[in-house]
């Protein structure tokens, strides 16, 4: 609750071209089997008038999610191609009765194909500037000349007011016990199951005001007075400090990918948007005013 995430200054909307990009920035895709390296690309199937490549199969099986891509290629692909044949098979009857001609399924088709085209514009684009050279570079510049760094192990219970807070202090210093305290009063529902204990972090993972706070306090101390930050009121006790080392490359590789993937499709979006004009409208069609976007004032 009280991690400080960085907000994005961006459109939300961009995130979901994140998760557009296909095979090429998959990590340890689905090869096709060693026999057919020699082979151009083999028919291996054909369903009436439509065929079944192998690419095709390979394709389909790096769509999956990385714990289905762990299965031996010999094992994968052929279930990948019943489910390919499966579908060939029920397209076509759909496509027998009509179904293709459906308003909405040509809304549906016409959004798949433009996710289609964006994906394999950012895996052009994109992909080839995430390798594991650039990765590696990346984390040698950014985290592995870092020096250790100071982390504290805290709990914490937070409440709306201060009053309560401060009640809280006062039964703390009678021997009132954190966690039972915690699990009575604290609004911080993800921490009231461990007793308010938030395990280690360090001073740039929470909202500075509780940071300050909580490193300033001694082993085993509570905060004398309730510690206020944009969540509400904490009261806080500061349970061990210690040195941590810098993560590893491999701790960090693919949180870094996966940072530099989402700077480049940022990058990828601000050139395309300035390249064309994009106008909004309102959602009943209208032309948006100045007022339509002002905030309405509190009621009385």
């Amino acid at each position: 609750m009280t991690r400080h995430t960085a907000t994005a200054s961006r459109n939300a909307a961009r995130f979901l071209a994140m998760g557009l990009l296909a095979a090429g920035l998959i990590s340890n895709p689905v090869r096709a089997p060693a026999w057919a390296e020699d082979k151009p690309d083999p028919v291996v199937a054909k369903i009436g008038p439509d065929v079944i490549h192998l690419s095709d199969v390979t394709a389909a099986a790096n769509s999956l999610p990385p714990q289905a891509r762990q299965m031996p290629p010999e094992q994968l692909l052929p279930r990948v191609l019943d489910q390919l044949v499966d579908t060939h098979v029920l397209a076509q009857e759909a496509r027998k009765i009509g179904v293709d001609k459906d308003p909405a399924v040509q809304r549906t088709l016409h959004d798949v194909r433009e996710r289609a085209l964006v994906s394999a514009f950012l895996e052009k684009e994109v992909g080839p500037q995430i390798t594991d050279a650039a990765v590696k570079a990346r984390f040698d510049k950014d985290i592995g000349g870092q020096p250790p760094l100071q982390e504290v192990h805290a709990r914490h219970i937070l409440v709306d007011d201060e009053a309560t807070a401060k009640k809280i202090i006062a039964e703390l210093k009678k021997g009132g016990d954190f966690a039972a305290l915690s699990k009575q009063y604290s609004k911080d529902a993800a921490a009231v199951e461990q007793g308010g204990d938030l395990g280690y972090f360090k001073a740039t993972d929470m909202v500075p005001e509780f940071s300050t706070a909580a490193f300033a306090l001694k082993d085993k101390e509570i905060s004398a007075t309730p510690v206020h930050t944009q969540f509400g009121w904490h009261v806080i006790q500061t349970l061990d400090h210690r040195t941590a080392a810098p993560p590893t490359f491999e701790q960090s590789r693919d949180q870094l990918r996966q940072k530099m993937i989402n700077e480049e499709v940022h990058k990828a979006l601000d050139k395309a948007h300035a390249d064309v004009t994009v106008e909004r409208f309102n959602l009943d069609g209208t032309p948006i005013k100045a007022t339509d976007q002002a905030v309405p004032p509190p009621a009385k």
